[in-house]
């Protein structure tokens, strides 16, 4: 019992030993001459941007930074995406800001994107690095170019995509099966966009309670298309139409065609940091019922409209992203929709953030209601729309960050 007494305080005391020391390796990462990094992206690999951008100092508040880096990014056409890094120059770089753009392709693994980011933002350091001393111990190498053959785009910025997905789960006395199918057909260049989906959804579920056994079905079917071209760096124009059946949603046909028009406050070139539009929509839509409905109707066609607000920013003091959108029936303009859904996240001080999300819809139209009593199995079961006024979600959460300002070690053990 002694020597196993003997033992343990000999591993206490080498973990104080390697921890007191481990402290002081840690104190020395923190290079005096490296400029101070704030990397701004919340699905980067920022261990693997620590493991080869290592003449830096990477701190873990923006306030600490002498430089600000804020990475975003937007889906291209061809489903690829094209990343912005603004470089935002504090302290001694003060005002000293910088953009630089580079595209990752469709195919492009996890891996070559990380790589591509890492590279340009090897890029956009440089200017900063050159003011100071650390510069004299950076080299830059030349790889000579080859003759590149000129790129023939043979689908003429076409892209195709499809998809088959199922899911299911189960016990003793439930199971449950989900199927999806669908497809998506875009064209995406400067001066036009078109863009089709169309999908199909199954979902079964069954009960089992003593020798009774209650199966559950819905299915649905859709498609979608829009079709937009640009007219200035404010306006677009164009249609979107929508094709769909559900027999949660009482529908056995419904079809609708908008004339829409966009106009953005802000440049479309700026859209990956600011954007503030104004959709509005007017068109017909045409339903017919799988069942009458409350308003003792099997089929119907109404003209609508529909105006959506969205604004996005992307700065470094957060992000934030806000739709407004209102729709009514121009026979009824009781029968209305107002939808309102926020997202936020604030870095109000130093180390402290706040996120919020949620949203709310006041409802005014359902137009689709069956007329006939519904069950408690129905209720229960989910299987039909119910009559509501409204609907909500929303979270809310707070992180505060303290300690050193520093975090240059990539220690993957145990995972993260």
């Amino acid at each position: 019992m002694k020597l196993f007494q003997n033992a343990l305080l000999f591993l206490l005391l080498l973990s104080s030993f390697t921890l007191s020391t481990e402290k002081s390796d840690s104190t020395q990462t923190a290079n005096n001459q490296f400029i101070d990094v704030y990397i701004d992206c919340d699905y980067c690999d920022i261990d693997f941007i620590r493991t080869e951008i290592n003449f830096v100092n990477y701190v873990i508040d923006r306030k600490d930074s002498d430089l600000h880096i804020l990475v975003t990014y937007q889906t291209t056409g061809s489903n690829g995406r094209e990343y912005s890094l603004t470089f935002f120059g504090k302290r001694k770089f003060k005002s000293d800001n910088d953009t630089i753009k580079f595209f990752t392709q469709q195919d492009d693994t996890d891996d070559e994107r990380r790589e591509k980011l890492v590279k340009y933002l090897k890029f956009g350091l440089m200017q900063y690095i050159a003011e100071t001393d650390v510069s004299k111990s950076i080299s830059i190498k030349y790889d000579a170019l080859k003759t590149a053959d000129v790129v023939v785009d043979n689908w003429d910025y076409w892209v195709f995509r499809t998809r088959l997905r199922g899911f299911f789960n189960g016990e003793e006395t439930y199971q449950y099966k989900y199927m999806n199918g669908s497809i998506n057909i875009d064209r995406i260049t400067e001066n036009w966009k078109f863009r089709f989906n169309a999908g199909t959804n199954y979902n079964e579920q069954v009960f089992k309670f003593d020798d009774e056994e209650t199966v559950s079905i819905s299915r649905g079917n859709y498609s979608n298309t829009t079709l937009v071209k640009s007219i200035s760096e404010h306006w677009s124009g164009g249609f979107t139409g929508r094709v769909s059946n559900s027999s949660y949603s009482n529908y056995k046909l419904q079809t609708e065609f908008y004339p829409t028009i966009e106009y953005n406050i802000h440049p479309y070139s700026e859209s990956t940091r600011k954007i503030l539009r104004f959709l509005y929509r007017v068109g017909y839509s045409y339903s017919n019922y799988n069942e009458e409905t409350i308003y003792n109707k099997t089929e119907e066609g109404n003209f609508k409209q529909s105006l959506e607000v969205v604004l996005e920013l992307k700065q470094p003091w957060g992000t934030i992203e806000t739709t407004l959108e209102g729709s009514n029936y121009f026979y009824d303009f009781s029968k209305n929709r107002l939808r309102l859904y926020v997202e936020l996240s604030l870095k109000l001080f130093k180390g402290f953030t706040l996120d919020i999300d949620g949203g709310y819809t006041m409802i005014h139209n359902q137009l689709n209601l069956p007329k006939s009593e519904v069950s408690d199995e129905d209720i229960l079961l989910q299987r039909r729309q119910m009559e509501t006024q409204y609907n909500y979600w929303g979270s809310v959460g707070i992180s505060y960050t303290f300690g050193s300002i520093y975090n240059n070690i990539v220690n993957p053990r145990f995972g993260n």
